[in-house]
Formats: C-alpha cells, structure tokens, sequence
C-alpha cells in the first residue's frame, strides 16, 4: 500500500490543536521517513527540537496513507460509498541529522521518482538544516481496505428497476511537461521516461 503512493497525511497535535497536513514520504523494510520545511508549524511540533530531543520526548503522530480506487452507487443513497485502501501508522516519530538525513532523503527522493537522487544536485549544507526530515517506525499500523460493488443488489432495493454499479478511478502519470525556463536540447532523462505515462491524447 505505501508503495502504490508517495503522499501521506501527518496528523499532530500543535499548541494543542490537531493539525493534518499533507507531505510527501518514501519507506524501506521498518521506517516511513517525511519531510517538510523548518517552518512548518506541524511538522516542527512533531519533531520536538531538531537539534537531538530523545525520541520519548516527541508527540504521537498518525500518518495516514489512502488511495481511492472507485466510487459505489447503489440504488439508495444510504448504500452509498467508496471503495478504498488505507493504511494509518502511529508511533513517535525522530528527527534525523547528518548522514541518517542524508540517507532518508534519498529514501524519499527515489520513492517518488527512482532515478533522480543521482541525477539532480545534492542538498546544499543550508538546504538540509531547513528540513526536518522524520523517521516513523512501521511497528504500529492500521489497514483498511473496501471493494466490491454496492450491498442491495439481494434485497428488495434491487427490484427498484435502477442502475447500480462503480465508477472505477485511476491516477496515472502522462508526459512530462519541461520547464519554460528550460534551455533547448535538454532531453528528459531515462529515468523521466520510464517514470511518465504515455502521451495525452491531441
């Protein structure tokens, strides 16, 4: 499931109020690793004080991670719903430093696109002291997974005479679009190509 995306959703408490916000994360076999700017209020508050606070010190999280594979229609709106997969991870998160950050960007990086950690330039000495990069165990994670087409096809909604069924959704990648400030003869890499979808329709 957290290799079908690479958005998920942080959920912390901040001065006292729940704050959920989105943020980009890569993983390996034991640890979802996120990252966002010093200046994020959630995820500063998450990561206690960057400079090395032990990990009990920080606040629990729950990171979220949902793809939307289709939308139900049933014949009366109360069976209604979303077919759906979600996974929720919990725990206390640590902020990383040196070359552990290091490590967990490269994680992020070629979890969203394989191929650009050594393709593009490394963050700079001032980059990484601007992002605070979390490291979550997978220890403590929640699953939840709905499918199928809508529950009143076998009762007395089915003699209604009214269509019922599932719209399917699908995310997918098209063809890159190059930056305007781009210089001419520059080619999409490889790795870009293999990443893309195919061309959008004319």
């Amino acid at each position: 499931m957290l290799r079908a995306g690479f958005v998920c959703h942080l959920g912390v408490v901040v001065d006292g109020v729940p704050m959920v916000v989105p943020t980009v994360y890569g993983f390996d076999a034991a640890t979802l690793y996120f990252h966002g700017s010093v200046a994020s209020r959630s995820l500063s508050g998450a990561a206690g004080d960057p400079a090395g606070n032990p990990e009990q010190d920080m606040p629990q999280v729950c990171v979220t991670v949902t793809h939307v594979d289709g939308l139900v229609l049933a014949r009366s709106v109360f069976e209604h719903g979303v077919n759906y997969r979600s996974a929720m991870i919990y725990g206390r998160p640590r902020a990383l430093a040196g070359n552990d950050k290091l490590e967990g960007l490269r994680i992020v990086t070629e979890h969203c696109a394989p191929g650009q950690w050594d393709y593009v330039r490394r963050p700079s000495r001032k980059e990484l002291a601007a992002t605070i990069l979390l490291a979550l165990p997978l220890d403590e994670a929640s699953v939840k997974i709905a499918s199928g087409p809508p529950e009143d096809g076998d009762g007395p909604d089915g003699e209604l005479g009214l269509w019922a069924g599932v719209v399917p959704m699908i995310t997918g990648r098209a063809a890159p679009e190059p930056d305007p400030a781009l210089p001419p003869g520059i080619a999409v890499p490889a790795h870009i190509t293999a990443l893309a979808g195919p061309p959008r329709p004319a």
